[in-house]
């Protein structure tokens, strides 16, 4: 009779794991969920596309001009001739229509600053693909970090609660001890603070985790699902190649912060020609149709009919403006120290970032491995504790520090998991060659 309640009850077990595999999210569900919600994302990639508009913006100024205008227009015209008044002429009113309409085409023929800002339209196409690439690989590190968040505070709060239970039993053991008067007051005091602040602990944890899931709940556009964590048997892989100032070589030329500053340097250099090309002047090739027709009226004799075709050539020489070109180099000339010492900074914080970077990859491996084994010495050490106890040799308030350390080094062990992975993913976005494909490859540590 036994046997249908323990096959209802492990029925019912395995539709709950299910239940929750079905309801779970990975690191790369997570981050496809971000790239269809996430605003900043989608700013960017708007920020993009109006980028690319700078191209044919550019060469509008080197392609030919064509414009259409009409006219029409009731007249009415009172005419009065002061004396003497020649003969054949005579005063009167003239009640008339007049309407015409003209086709001008515009070619520049010679124009350099038109030349030089389609020259700058193309730095501008690039400098956005750049931003936009860059803007594709920090959603990849805000997903991954907002991701690994959220597990640290999950697992702070099972290890809150964890501590908040044992130390409950040692309070309730201490305050058994005390009443059959094997155990000071000091012990069950002790232990009534610890439990005190351990509570205090748990709904900091708790209220610390909902904080995470939001902030990764405004990436996603919405509440997450239960999120995979990573297995403790991370694959601990140096960086390849293994040499830090290969990685900053790599960053160098394939950064996509540093190609948007050298599109931007490149653009203020064109600058300064381009303003200076004000003194020159600009030749266009002009041809126009213009055809016009008005009624007939006194004094203004028959009517007629106009047409009028031309081609030719308009040269325009600028001789002063007031000064405003040579102010405009002087202010371009200003812009282009400003965006070489700009490409110098992002250099050097390039440069930075991908040291540190690949510091935390080596130092996170050695780390996760010597905390690794402090999890082993710390449970031995708790064990050895509570059974010295038993024989008298330690007190209660060495069980209680035991198990602090066993709680701190399994909190440590799996942020330095964490670290490590977040850092793999940090040391490729600093060389500028992170892409989902990395973010698959992390996906795989998940305990699935």
């Amino acid at each position: 009779m036994r046997v249908p309640g323990l096959m209802r009850f492990v029925v019912g077990l395995a539709c709950a794991v299910a239940a929750a595999q079905a309801t779970s999210a990975d690191l790369l569900s997570i981050y496809r969920d971000a790239r269809d919600a996430d605003a900043v994302y989608a700013s960017a990639r708007a920020a993009y596309a109006a980028g690319q508009e700078k191209l044919p913006q550019g060469l509008a100024g080197l392609l030919p001009n064509v414009s259409a205008s009409a006219n029409t227009q009731y007249n009415n015209r009172d005419l009065e001739f002061r004396p003497p008044v020649a003969p054949g002429f005579q005063s009167g009113t003239s009640r008339y229509n007049s309407n015409g309409y003209a086709v001008t085409a515009t070619q520049p023929l010679f124009n350099l600053q038109s030349w030089l800002t389609y020259q700058q339209a193309a730095n501008q196409v690039s400098q956005a693909e750049a931003t936009f690439r860059q803007a594709e690989q920090d959603l990849v590190l805000r997903v991954a970090q907002a991701y690994f968040d959220v597990l640290v505070a999950d697992n702070n709060v099972t290890l809150a609660a964890a501590q908040k239970t044992a130390i409950a039993e040692q309070l309730a053991q201490a305050k058994r001890n005390f009443e059959v008067g094997t155990a000071t007051i000091t012990d069950a005091n002790d232990a009534q603070a610890r439990f005190d602040l351990s509570v205090s602990q748990e709904i900091a944890a708790q209220n610390d985790y909902e904080v995470k899931r939001q902030a990764l709940a405004q990436i996603v556009g919405k509440p997450p699902a239960t999120l995979l964590p990573v297995r403790a048997d991370v694959p601990l892989v140096p960086p390849s190649p293994n040499g830090m100032e290969q990685w900053v070589e790599q960053a160098m030329n394939s950064s996509l912060q540093v190609k948007a500053a050298q599109a931007n340097l490149e653009f203020a250099d064109k600058d300064v020609a381009r303003n200076r090309s004000g003194h020159l002047p600009s030749l266009n090739a002009v041809a126009a149709y213009n055809e016009s027709a008005q009624g007939a009226g006194v004094q203004i004799g028959p009517g007629f009919d106009s047409a009028t075709k031309y081609v030719g050539l308009q040269l325009a020489v600028p001789i002063y403006q007031g000064g405003l070109v040579n102010s405009q180099v002087r202010q371009a000339m200003a812009n282009l120290d400003k965006a070489r010492q700009d490409l110098e900074n992002t250099k050097r914080t390039v440069a930075f970032n991908t040291r540190q970077a690949f510091l935390g990859v080596t130092s996170g491996i050695a780390q996760v491995q010597a905390l690794k084994a402090a999890l082993v010495s710390t449970q031995s050490s708790l064990d050895s504790t509570k059974l010295g106890k038993d024989v008298g040799v330690r007190t209660q308030v060495d069980v209680l520090n035991a198990t602090q350390q066993l709680i701190s080094a399994k909190r440590d062990f799996a942020q330095a998991v964490y670290g490590y992975t977040l850092s793999a993913l940090k040391l490729k976005s600093a060389a500028g060659t992170l892409g989902e494909e990395d973010l698959a490859y992390v996906n795989q540590w998940l305990a699935k």
